[in-house]
């Protein structure tokens, strides 16, 4: 190690500090997980191959652990295209859903468990992370990566597959075509989720934010994204009705609600599937 070069722990905090700015982040918690948690602790030995959306994938020069601390994205299985995120879309979601301390989260899809561990950062000792992930060797070296964090548990499953218990936020990592029903019906009054629908295109779409007031679901596009297929929460189907609603950019951003109520298409619906539709009608 070049002794010139900053240290790790110093490194970590510049990776904070920038997604600070970069992300115009104004949770002070988002920074401090950022800075905390050892990327290198869940992403094996290096060599890493990281990828760019214009490049695809590259190595980097060599195993310094410091490589990591910038907004790239991280190979776990290159052959699939699953990788740990990007850290500056996470860092903004994180900072715009602002994760309370003390809060019960439901991951959908842990990964390798580095933003498992984010997140375990966030709800604090007093919290809990229950993330499930469908994978098995995943699922396994998820949870042997997070020993260090007491309050975060993964499950091996896929996302069909119901979670007894009430959430504050549920957060997936994968992409879906359709909001599952048990989802919905676990997100405590006054909690949030953050779902990924995408297309099968470039496995590009959008990110839904959904915030539970009583019975209803307030909703909205929170920007594009693309994200790893989530098994168990796709069909061909609702896929190709997503292509065509992004289409429609404008009618996107008008969305407001998501309704689960019988109701025959109308001018109000921006996305209308069997059981669900995504409104631009405002929630009362």
């Amino acid at each position: 190690m070049d002794d010139r070069q900053p240290s790790l722990e110093v490194a970590r905090r510049w990776f904070a500090e920038d997604l600070r700015t970069t992300c115009h982040l104004t949770d002070a918690r988002v920074v401090e997980a950022f800075a905390t948690v050892p990327r290198e602790a869940f992403v094996g030995p290096g060599p890493w191959r990281l990828f760019h959306f214009a490049d695809g994938y590259w190595s980097t020069r060599d195993a310094d652990p410091r490589r990591l601390y910038h907004n790239v994205l991280v190979a776990l299985d290159e052959s699939r295209g699953l990788n740990i995120g990007e850290p500056a879309l996470w860092a903004r979601h994180f900072d715009r859903l602002g994760v309370p301390d003390g809060a019960r989260v439901l991951q959908l899809g842990a990964g390798s468990g580095y933003y498992t561990a984010i997140l375990a950062e966030l709800v604090g000792p007093t919290g809990r992370v229950d993330a499930v992930e469908i994978d098995g060797p995943l699922a396994e070296l998820a949870q042997r990566n997070l020993s260090t964090w007491p309050n975060a548990h993964v499950r091996l499953g896929d996302a069909s597959q119901p979670v007894d218990g009430q959430w504050d936020v549920i957060v997936a990592f994968a992409g879906a075509t359709t909001p599952h029903g048990w989802w919905l019906e676990a997100l405590a009054d006054g909690g949030r989720m953050l779902l990924p629908m995408t297309a099968e295109r470039r496995r590009g779409g959008f990110m839904l934010r959904l915030d539970r007031r009583g019975d209803g679901l307030a909703a909205r596009s929170a920007g594009w994204v693309a994200f790893y297929p989530c098994a168990g929460a796709r069909s061909p189907e609702d896929a190709e009705a997503i292509g065509q609603a992004i289409s429609d950019p404008v009618g996107q951003q008008a969305v407001r609600s998501l309704r689960r109520d019988l109701h025959q298409p109308d001018e109000t619906c921006w996305l209308h599937r069997d059981g669900w539709c995504l409104s631009k009608r405002e929630l009362h």
